[in-house]
């Protein structure tokens, strides 16, 4: 057992980099089958708020920010009282680089009694407004209980 050049081999770690591979593929068919799935449940219910939450997920995940966004605005047109749909929206607003438009959805969202603080100051989809004084005037509100 002791000496085993056949797993120093270009062969062996090729099949051992394999499942991460096959793993990525497994992945990427499972979105693009779940892309379609809830998009032919949109075609015959297009009110269906449950899944345009998901789809909404679904093409961020996948970094098709447009789509995403036309989602998001019927899901607030559909649940206009809805915090998280208003800064599910900020986010993606600010994806797209749209700062005037996510910084009032993200203050709607804030309104509307969206108060979770920790998840706000590190969500990645928003980094695009950090620096906006709006968005840090926000945050100190929202901080001190005062939004």
């Amino acid at each position: 057992m002791g000496n085993t050049p056949w797993l120093q081999s270009e062969g062996w770690q090729a099949i051992s980099r394999a499942p991460a591979t096959l793993q990525e593929m497994a992945a990427e068919n499972q979105l693009r089958f779940e892309l379609r799935f809830f998009t032919d449940i949109l075609r015959r219910y297009p009110d269906y708020v449950d899944v345009l939450r998901i789809m909404s997920q679904l093409l961020t995940q996948v970094g098709r920010y447009p789509e995403a966004l036309e989602v998001d605005l019927r899901l607030v047109r559909l649940r206009p009282q809805d915090a998280v749909a208003h800064y599910n929206l900020a986010c993606t607003y600010a994806r797209l680089n749209k700062t005037d438009a996510a910084i009032r959805a993200l203050r709607r969202a804030i309104e509307l009694g969206y108060r979770d603080y920790r998840y706000i100051k590190q969500d990645r989809d928003l980094d695009s407004i950090r620096d906006d004084p709006r968005y840090r005037e926000l945050m100190r509100q929202l901080e001190s209980g005062n939004p």
